[in-house]
Formats: structure tokens, sequence, C-alpha cells
């Protein structure tokens, strides 16, 4: 039985669809004015595993991650950039879905974009304002009226009265409450716009949200996510306009990531430890990235360090050095393990509220079975069988496990130098030229290379 960590209520709750059989999943995706960072592949990551893992309990899954393409941060960059801000957006949403391929994100159902959503965006906005919870500003802003909505700042926690002390009052004062925040941005001069009621503007922020989850998902949602740091206002925000306009409640089920932090520090430009997806995968493998992402719950600080990432690497060969005798092994039908209690221990983690890390130890277990068994036997290749199912549930075993244990970056030897290596090293010792087969092997162990000899004479190697 699925169990969730609602943050709303701040405690596990047993999931219980709107509609039988049927979730809906909205998820705040990327504002697209530079690449990916690792943060937000963390994010993007945790809610992949969660919609694999849904489906394969045979859940219809309607999973939305949206795009935000036009907001303050894009039109600043396209500007100092000289280029037209959908020329940009267009760039690094290349750029986001590369990465997210890299990474083994599957698309999502409906990936939508903020600017294909205006029609609908100007729909809430004057239902907002003709049932008192929104007004139009002198200067063409329209704001929504914080104070008229009594359930503001439950999901974060927070006292309305509380934000007001902290609340940054507008220098002209357009603003009837320094808390009310902008639905509505009249157009500045040379920025993107479109035409509304209140005249040339563009939407804020947070009403994106709300119009593109009430367009592809409904006016109730049974799953809302993204990272810990929008639960306010982003989230605190979509709450209240949504359930001011719609009338009932907006999400059943609120689930946020834990944050990722680089060596115990909050990941930043100015510390010089910011990373990109792309500064990460040019020196580790994009596997390797992924399990150490997972190998944490998606509740849970995580923290980004080269003694992670070679930790990481570490626990991921021990499963490809299992795989590495069944490349031909299909993955076995979930149907058909059904009744292991691998399978069982698995599938317990992750309904309760999606534990990778409990569900992880659970497949070690099982590669220790299947390192006890002869190789090649029907039970080992079943477990492998098994294996390989269970991995493809997180997204992980993508690759032909030589490939993968062979692979490396940076400055290391080359496969090509390992091969011809070994290639001599095997000779030598066929030519009884013991020293240098030994020469060979420390060079081979120099470089991080692991020689591997077999009893029927062959060698493989992997990368240490």
């Amino acid at each position: 039985m699925l169990q969730i960590y609602n943050t709303l209520t701040r405690q596990k709750e047993i999931f219980k669809p709107i509609h039988p059989g049927k979730i809906s999943m909205y998820v705040c995706g990327i504002t697209v004015y530079d690449y990916c960072h690792i943060g937000h592949a963390r994010t993007s990551i945790a809610f992949d595993v969660m919609a694999r893992f849904l489906r394969s309990q045979g859940w219809d899954l309607n999973f939305v991650h949206n795009i935000t393409d036009i907001d303050d941060k894009i039109i600043r960059r396209a500007n100092e950039l000289g280029e037209k801000f959908d020329a940009l957006t267009k760039r690094f949403i290349d750029a986001m879905h590369e990465d997210e391929r890299a990474l083994g994100i599957l698309p999502p159902s409906i990936e939508p974009r903020a600017t294909e959503f205006i029609g609908p965006i100007i729909e809430i906005v004057e239902t907002l304002i003709q049932k008192g919870h929104a007004y139009a500003a002198k200067n063409g802003d329209v704001y929504y009226r914080v104070t008229s909505f009594d359930g503001y700042g439950k999901l974060s926690n927070k006292n309305i009265d509380e934000l007001l002390a902290g609340a940054r009052i507008e220098v002209d004062e357009i603003k009837e409450d320094p808390r009310d925040f902008v639905l509505w941005k009249a157009a500045k001069p040379g920025e993107p716009s479109w035409s509304s009621p209140w005249g040339e503007g563009r939407p804020g922020w947070h009403i994106e949200c709300s119009a593109m989850a009430k367009k592809c998902c409904g006016d109730q949602l049974d799953i809302h996510g993204g990272g810990a740091d929008l639960q306010f206002p982003h989230h605190e925000n979509e709450i209240a306009q949504s359930e001011a306009a719609n009338g009932h409640s907006y999400v059943n089920y609120w689930m946020h990531v834990a944050p990722l932090r680089v060596d115990g520090e909050k990941m930043s430009k100015s510390l010089g430890n910011f990373f990109t997806i792309r500064d990460v995968l040019a020196k580790y493998h994009p596997e390797v990235v992924r399990f150490f992402l997972i190998t944490s719950h998606y509740r849970s600080p995580i923290n980004y360090s080269e003694d992670s990432l070679v930790e990481a690497r570490a626990g991921l060969e021990r499963f490809y050095a299992a795989l590495r005798e069944y490349v031909a092994v299909p993955a076995a039908e979930l149907s058909a393990i059904s009744g292991s209690q691998y399978y069982a221990a698995f599938v317990d983690a992750m309904n309760d509220d999606f534990n990778t890390r409990v569900a992880l130890a659970t497949m070690y277990d099982l590669v220790r079975e299947l390192n006890s068994c002869e190789a090649g036997s029907e039970k080992a290749t079943q477990l492998a069988s098994e294996l390989k199912a269970l991995g493809s549930i997180l997204g992980i075993f993508r690759f032909d496990p030589t490939e993968f244990l062979q692979s490396g970056a940076g400055d290391q030897i080359s496969a090509d130098e390992v091969n011809a290596l070994v290639a001599e090293r095997i000779q030598a010792k066929k030519d009884k030229n013991y020293a240098r087969a030994d020469e060979i092997r420390k060079q081979l162990t120099a470089n991080k290379i692991v020689i591997e000899d077999a009893k029927d004479g062959t060698t493989q190697w992997r990368r240490e």
C-alpha cells in the first residue's frame, strides 16, 4: 500500500487517488535561462524514479513537468547576450533535454511551457479579480490580495502577520499590502508582452503553474512536487491562487525534494562550488551521477563531493560486475517475479514514501546471492534477470557491463592502451616472461586498472 509523506500535513499518509487507478502528478520544472545544475538533477531524478515505480505498479500516471520560459531572469539574460528571449529559452531547453537523456530521465507525459498558456493564465486572473482576491494596480500590474485567503501559510507553516515585518514595500506603494504578490506584470519598454484586459504585459511566475496544472491535470491534483526551496513562496502562492479561484482544495499530497549541498555548503556561484550537470558529466559517468542521487531518500539532504561520487561508482560496480556474465539475459517481467522475496522487499521499500535507499539495500542482498551461485546456472540466470528488472525501475543498468566497468574520464589511460598492455601481459605469461608480466600488472595498477584473471586463462579488467 503506497504511503507518501505529505508536506502539508507533515506526516506520511496512505495514498488515496482522486480517480481509482489514476494519478495526476505535477512537478515544477526549470526556469530556462542557463544550463541545469546538479541540484536540478537531484529533483528531476527523484520524480523520474517515482514515475517509473508508479507505472511499474500499474498506475495510470499523468506526469506533468513544466517549463518556465518567461521570467525576469530570462529577459535579463537575453538582454545581456543580445538575443531574443525565445531563442535563448529554446537553446537552454534543448540543453536540458540533452542532460536528461544522459541521466536516463524519461520524458514526462506533458511538458507545458508558460508562454503556451497565456489565455488560461488571464482567465484565472480575471476570476480572482471577480471574486475579490486580486486587484489591478494603477501601474497596470495585477496583484493577489493575500489577506483575502484564510489558509495562506498552511503549506510552509508561516504566520501571515509575521510575514508583514519582512515584506518589502514598493517604492511607490502600488500594492494595497506589501505581502501581496504579482499575478500579471505590466510590460516595460522592449520586454516581451501579451495583450490582456489590463494592457500589454506578461504573467507572474506563480500564476503560470496554477494555469498549467489546471489545464493539464484538472482543478484538483493528486500530487504536486518540486524542490524544498519552492515551498515558500511559490507553492504557497499556488495554493492561494488555485483554491481561491476554484473554490476547493488544490492538491492532496505535496512532495518536496531536499536540497543538495556541495562539500557541506549551499551551492552558490559566489562560493565557487556551483556545478552544472555538464560540468559533472565531463568528469563522471552519467549513471554514477544518477546512482549517487538515488542512494539517499529524496527527503534527506545529500552532500555532493568527490568522495561521494567515488563511493557511488564503487557501489554501482558491484552490480555491473555481477551482471557481466549475463549480458544476453533480459530483464524479467514483473509478473514473473511477483513471488520473489527480493521483489516484495523492493516494492515495500518503494511503497514506503519511495525509499530508494532501502530498495537498493534489497538489491545488494540479491547480488550477494547471485555471486554465491554457480556462474551461468539456472538460479543465477533468474537472479540476474530479476536484478535487471529492479534496476530498470530505478533507471539504472542502462549500459553494457564491460563498457561501464572499463569506462573512465580525465587523464586516465585509454581503453585501447589497457587492452594492448593486457594482450602483451598474456603473451608474456605464455612465454614464461613473468618479470615482464608483473611489470605490466604494476603499470596497470598504478593507472587504477584492476586485472582479473579467470581460472580458464582469460583475463578481464576494470577501472578502480
